[in-house]
């Protein structure tokens, strides 16, 4: 494509498929962008793999990351050790480390979080900063945005959580707590 690996210098191992794709990209290696503007500002982040439209766009440093998907992992600078699969899953991450979203708006809102699970559309959601959070459902712990170490399992499973330590098992189960 149009630009991709543009300013590569030493970095070796790389593939780039797609317009502006691995463009920002020096002396970063084995990473694979396919995609316009995948993994558009890497400069020496390694063992990156973006699939999709402006996929990892923003990662900079960050390493061992991948992310499948419509904007998946877009603002994504240094964070490393992600897992992003669907429409805009970790968008907002910044500098969160490992964490896991599968489904449509999974942990979107992530930025600095750490430690999360998230799988289901619209899971975890609006989580910017909670840790070791796991949510498995169609908007599983979707409100959450600070609490930590919740598991939700079910549609809508602890939906307006924003508590910590607790546990949900079931269609709407605690669906009401918010900072129990």
């Amino acid at each position: 494509g149009n630009s991709a690996l543009k300013n590569n210098t030493t970095g070796n191992f790389n593939t780039a498929i797609g317009y502006n794709a691995l463009f920002s990209n020096t002396t970063g290696r084995s990473n694979t962008a396919n995609g316009y503007e995948a993994l558009y500002l890497n400069t020496t982040g390694a063992n990156n793999t973006a699939n999709g439209y402006q996929a990892l766009n923003s990662n900079t440093t960050g390493y061992n990351n991948t992310a499948n998907g419509h904007r998946a992992l877009y603002s994504n600078t240094t964070g490393s050790y992600n897992t992003a699969n669907g429409n805009e899953a970790l968008f907002s991450n910044t500098t969160g480390r490992r964490n896991t979203a599968n489904g449509y708006y999974a942990l979107r809102s992530n930025t600095t979080g750490t430690n999360n699970t998230a799988t289901g559309n619209q899971a975890l959601t609006l989580n910017t900063t909670g840790t070791n959070n796991t949510a498995t459902g169609y908007n599983a712990l979707r409100s959450n945005t600070t609490g930590d170490f919740n598991t939700a399992n079910g549609h809508r499973a602890l939906y307006s959580n924003n508590g910590r330590s607790n546990t949900a098992n079931g269609y709407e189960a605690l669906y009401l707590n918010t900072t129990g």
